[in-house]
């Protein structure tokens, strides 16, 4: 039985240009299941974040695409400390909220929401694209493959890599220059390294930092643009280490077991994680890679600990280095080879599956209420309405609203009526602040689960 398989291995081994079938299989099949629950609601997780990514690319679609100026629904002091009352937003250059808007006013067919989808799951398949390159650059084909397969279906990317975030497209472009400078290396290194020394050493110092410069000077000149809307700028120095948590064992903890080990690689994935960062190499590309990536969260210690989805910058690198890890253990001498492919595929089904037991739950909507209350609003207050929606600071329900105001009480409810509110929508019936907003003003509409009411109307 096994000379049969490995007979059979080797026939679809031995077909020409299979890495490239194989990879337009990976990229097919990357792209079908990310087609999992595309329709969500934003009320899944990380709601509050890519509701706000959303809402950027929803008032481009209203109010057309200006660049320079994003806005959102916010309009309290949450973010930024400092009132917003023209709801900026400024955090990353608003490119993918562009995009998104343009394809979803323009082609329609599908929903607003899925058309965000499908931009982050375009740039993804692009990205897995990319890494095969990588991979058969700095490996082999067969690394190149892999590579590309274990990027597009680690549940936890999959999952990431389908939301409204502009995180898939940065992975992309981040992808597409490393390629693209290793492609200029590669051709200045052939010809010029060996034959000219120091002289080429100097002349390709000069073009890094003529490259460093293009890559910096539009960076310097967004921030320069930003920093005239302080109040569209959500505070960010608490990124760093705003807890103190940077290299303490609870740092370790949470980046190394319960996101590298746990959720990323379902456990017995770090086998092969391991071997492939012990793999013997002619180069250290994936070590640099990886270096760069452990640099990157310790830096942004407390944004990594706190959010995720921060860690999904770092799945190429992983990716690259699970690939180096399976064809070392595939192709191993040190150990019985009945042994260490066993050990590979059990541990890349056991990854596979608990990865997939771990993420499912990000899918769910907890909170279905939301939507029915924005439906209600959207249909009861008109389009310009300015609205209370608190949901402790989450945006997501405010999106769901469709309209501009407050997702919390960040003074008290007279304070907002007078800084412009008109309405106030809650499915926190009990709330202190719904009660006494229901003893003062009349309820346009109330039933189990949300309540509106008019806060130009006091009960007389």
């Amino acid at each position: 039985m096994r000379n049969i398989l490995n007979k059979l291995v080797a026939r679809v081994i031995s077909v020409k240009r299979i890495e490239y079938y194989l990879l337009a299989l990976i990229l097919v099949g990357g792209f079908i299941v990310r087609l999992y629950k595309i329709d969500n609601p934003i009320a899944d997780w990380h709601s509050f974040r890519q509701a706000d990514t959303a809402a950027v690319a929803r008032l481009y679609v209203e109010n057309g695409v200006n660049i320079l100026y994003p806005r959102y629904y916010d309009l309290s002091s949450t973010q930024s400390r400092i009132l917003n009352p023209e709801g900026y937003r400024y955090v990353e250059f608003p490119l993918y909220n562009a995009i998104h808007a343009v394809l979803a006013k323009n082609i329609g067919v599908v929903s607003f929401e899925v058309w965000g989808r499908l931009v982050s799951i375009i740039f993804t398949l692009g990205s897995g694209f990319i890494l095969y390159f990588l991979g058969a650059r700095f490996m082999n084909k067969w690394g190149g493959v892999l590579a590309s397969f274990f990027f597009l279906f680690l549940p936890f990317n999959i999952y990431f890599t389908r939301v409204i975030l502009p995180e898939p497209t940065a992975i992309f472009f981040g992808l597409l220059g490393i390629w693209l400078f290793i492609l200029f290396i590669d051709k200045d290194k052939a010809h010029f390294l060996y034959l000219s020394g120091v002289s080429i050493a100097l002349g390709l110092l000069i073009k890094l930092l003529i490259f460093v410069d293009i890559i910096l000077v539009p960076f310097f000149v967004w921030r320069a643009w930003i920093s005239k809307f302080p109040a569209g700028i959500p505070g960010w120095s608490w990124m760093f280490n705003g807890d103190g948590i940077r290299l303490k064992p609870a740092f370790f903890r949470w980046i190394f077991g319960e996101r590298l080990t746990k959720l990323i690689l379902g456990f017995w994935g770090i086998i092969i994680f391991v071997f492939g960062l012990l793999k013997p190499k002619k180069d250290l590309f994936t070590h640099a890679f990886l270096l760069g990536m452990l640099i990157y969260v310790v830096v942004f210690a407390t944004a990594n600990v706190r959010h995720d989805y921060y860690q999904a910058i770092a799945i190429p690198a992983i990716s690259l280095t699970l690939a180096e890890g399976l064809i070392y253990l595939w192709n191993s001498r040190d150990f019985p080879l009945v042994a260490t492919r066993s050990v590979a595929i059990f541990s890349i089904l056991i990854m596979f599956t608990t990865g997939a037991s771990e993420v499912r739950e990000f899918y769910k909507v907890n909170h279905p209420e939301i939507m029915e209350a924005g439906a209600a609003v959207d249909r009861l207050t008109p389009k310009d309405a300015i609205v209370i929606a608190p949901y402790n600071g989450d945006t997501a329900f405010l999106y769901q609203t469709k309209r501009r105001g407050w997702p919390v009480i960040d003074s008290s409810v007279d304070e907002i009526i007078q800084k412009g509110a008109d309405y106030y929508v809650t499915v926190s019936l009990n709330d202190p602040d719904t009660l006494d907003v229901i003893a003062r003003f009349e309820v346009v509409e109330k039933t189990n689960t949300y309540l509106i009411a008019d806060l130009h109307k006091p009960i007389k």
